[in-house]
């Protein structure tokens, strides 16, 4: 019987062909899988469900009739759950190797939870007799078990998470141990406040610190998922003490530890020579966000005007702008003329309420966040601070940039460009490595922008009426710079350098230019005669990816897990075959490995968003935008559906629109708009050359030979 699951285990080497089971005299079952194989019994036909759960095995030789061995679920869970007690050391660890891989599928994790194996496998953890293979094949069985959500995380006893964070507190523990224990205490982190609670009374970030210095990526994107883990449960006044911002006597110890985290993160995972894989990239997108979201309570924090230590805030700008001399004396004449001179200062400074200022900040967002950012400035760049404000003062009333009005609505944009405030996406990579450089990143980055802003005004000549125009192409200075991921904050500086307004202007009109060149009559009726064939050569463009098809990440709301599953469209495009990896593949997943079929024939329709039932159930998800923008489903049959969640936003739209043209419908997505602009106008270019007489060749000329020598090169130094 070893060979026989052996068999079932080896999937990819078997060959699948759908039958009908009465063909097999077992009539009493529905329509089920059935997959040959040839073993050395003769010829075995495997049954399976329609889930891909093992139920039975056909065995047939030349000189007997079939006989049929029943192996279901629960059979096979008892079998297991005795296995794993035996008092035979390799018996027990063949038992729980096979526990480990079979724990991946939902019916048998559900027979094997109700004998109450989660419990056997806690008190095995708990007693702690087990080591190496056999303890990690038992932790790898419980986060498998614990993935399926069958079982509450509150369950489980104190002695348990201590026991699963002594493996993490140790040093020199197996790797394989510490990778599913840092997976078990972020799952328990975040499916459970209490739990929490407990946890975080067992890891620090101090211990956790020394698993960021190695060089194992994997332990170190654990680890990090950890933190991330404790900082989204985290209570905010925690959250707030874990990055450093208030100082409780009795976190000091954390704070010492927390200071060290970025510099260690920048050195031993950013700057490391190695690339940073996707798992990592996105765990650091995570630490990233969860960063700036700390910022969200000042952003929505009104000032109060009758607030005296805020106003002392806006007295402090005002006196390091100006260097105030020694106040008059308190007298009724004293006292209008200061009120003058404060109501003419904070003219200079650019508020937009000269009399009261803290009334600018009174709008949320940015709210506080804003006097924050420009206290910061005068106070750590106070040269470039009193520069600007004094190079404004001195200019005639409608060209001076207001800094106080500016400062109030960039922090506002910034917040816009880092979504302050928003969840973290669950399939989103994009980190900034520059925001890893600086404790004061976000302050650092407004410093930059400020200044940037200041110097556009210049080059704009722009008045106040002008205001909104340079916030915007101050925006679009900012998001081009961005998307280059500078290294360094010094590094973005410079590409803003480089980003002035004149070149801003050159992009746009170099844009303008490609849209306005095809908008004549005799183009676009050129075009419209050319769009149906384009649009076809998109169609099979679309097609082809999904016969290649295409690895998707599993997603729930309690994590984000490292399991796939592939899809891929038949060759002739009648089927998409589909099933789960056991890990991400390098290339091309053949259709004999992938065991479950659905015939286009049957898809009834393809929804997106929040129409798709998993985005209509509880949990994290669907109150996610990114994943909603993501996620898109096939229904079929009565009541199924086949429900998806995109790696990116470019693989939604081939899915989306290679399923819609499957079913005969438009591909409506923006990726099909910029392919079809593309094309279009490529094609529509070559059409308008000048080729009369001018054969165009089918292949490329050959690459010349390189030339003996290089003396014909400039040496530029």
């Amino acid at each position: 019987m070893g060979s026989v699951r052996k068999a079932v285990n080896s999937h990819h080497e078997i060959n699948s062909h759908c039958l009908k089971v009465e063909s097999l005299g077992l009539e009493t079952f529905p329509w089920y899988r059935v997959c040959i194989w040839s073993c050395a019994f003769g010829l075995c036909i495997f049954v399976f469900q329609r889930n891909g759960s093992f139920l039975s095995v056909v065995v047939s030789s030349v000189n007997t009739l079939p006989f049929v061995f029943v192996l279901d679920e629960a059979q096979n869970a008892q079998q297991l759950h005795e296995r794993i007690q035996s008092s035979s050391m390799d018996a027990k660890l063949e038992a729980l190797k096979d526990l480990a891989s079979l724990s991946r599928d939902v019916t048998f994790a559900q027979e094997f939870i109700n004998l109450d194996g989660i419990s056997l496998l806690t008190q095995m953890v708990e007693s702690g007799t087990d080591f190496g293979d056999m303890l990690s094949f038992t932790l790898t069985a419980f986060v498998e078990l614990m993935d399926h959500g069958i079982v509450s995380w509150d369950t489980f006893s104190v002695a348990f998470i201590k026991k699963i964070a002594s493996f993490v507190n140790k040093s020199g523990m197996d790797i394989s141990i510490l990778q599913r224990s840092l997976a078990i205490l972020e799952s328990m982190v975040l499916n459970s406040h209490d739990l929490y609670q407990k946890v975080a009374q067992e890891i620090t970030i101090g211990q956790l610190i020394p698993h960021l210095q190695g060089t194992d990526q994997e332990i170190q994107t654990y680890t990090i998922a950890v933190i991330n883990a404790l900082f989204l449960k985290a209570p905010d006044e925690r959250r707030q003490v874990l990055c450093g911002c208030v100082f409780p006597h009795q976190e000091m110890a954390n704070i010492l530890a927390q200071k060290q985290l970025r510099s260690i993160i920048l050195t031993h995972v950013i700057r490391a020579q190695r690339a940073i894989n996707n798992e990592m990239a996105h765990q650091l997108y995570v630490l990233q966000v969860l960063t700036f979201n700390l910022l969200e309570d000042r952003m929505m924090t009104k000032m109060d005007p009758q607030d005296q230590a805020q106003r002392d805030i806006i007295f402090e700008l005002r006196r390091i702008a100006f260097d105030a001399e020694s106040e008059p004396n308190n007298s009724s004449g004293s006292m209008e003329k200061r009120k003058s001179m404060y109501t003419r200062d904070y003219k200079k400074l650019g508020f937009i309420n000269h009399v009261n200022p803290a009334m600018d900040f009174t709008q949320t967002p940015p709210g506080m966040l804003a006097l924050d950012n420009m206290l910061y400035f005068a106070k750590h760049h106070q040269d470039a601070y009193i520069r600007i404000v004094l190079e404004n003062s001195s200019r005639e009333d409608k060209h001076e940039c207001p800094f106080g009005r500016s400062s109030i609505e960039l922090t506002k944009m910034l917040c816009e460009i880092l979504k302050v405030g928003e969840l973290p996406s669950e399939t989103c990579n994009d980190f900034h490595p520059m925001f890893f450089t600086h404790d004061r990143s976000f302050e650092e980055f407004f410093c930059i922008c400020i200044q940037l802003l200041n110097k556009t005004w210049k080059e704009m000549r722009a008045t106040s009426e002008d205001f909104n125009k340079v916030m915007q192409v101050v925006k679009e200075q900012v998001m081009r710079a961005l998307t280059t991921k500078p290294s360094s904050l010094d590094q973005f500086k410079c590409k803003l350098q480089n980003l002035s307004y004149t070149e801003i202007l050159k992009i746009r009109q170099s844009e303008r230019m490609n849209q306005e060149d095809f908008q004549s009559r005799p183009i676009l009726e050129l075009k419209e005669k050319i769009q149906p064939e384009i649009l076809e050569l998109i169609k099979q463009q679309r097609l082809n990816r999904l016969v290649e098809g295409t690895c998707f990440r599993k997603l729930n709301c309690r994590r984000r897990q490292d399991k796939f599953w592939y899809c891929r469209l038949s060759p002739n495009h009648k089927v998409l075959h589909y099933g789960d990896l056991e890990e991400s593949p390098q290339g091309e997943v053949p259709h004999d490995s992938l065991q479950d079929k659905l015939p286009v024939a049957d898809i009834k329709a393809v929804v997106t968003g929040k129409d798709c039932p998993h985005m209509k159930e509880k949990g994290a998800l669907k109150q996610n935008k990114e994943v909603l923008e993501l996620a898109f489903s096939i229904l079929y049959d009565s009541n199924c559906q086949l429900n998806f969640i995109a790696p990116d936003k470019h693989e939604y739209c081939i899915w989306t629109d290679g399923l819609n043209a499957l079913l005969g419908k438009d591909m409506m997505s923006e990726l099909t708009r910029n392919d079809l602009d593309t094309l279009l106008s490529m094609e529509i270019k070559l059409r308008l050359l000048d080729l009369e007489n001018i054969q165009i060749p089918d292949a490329p000329p050959p690459i010349p030979k390189e030339p003996s020598n290089y003396d014909f090169v400039y040496d530029c130094n």
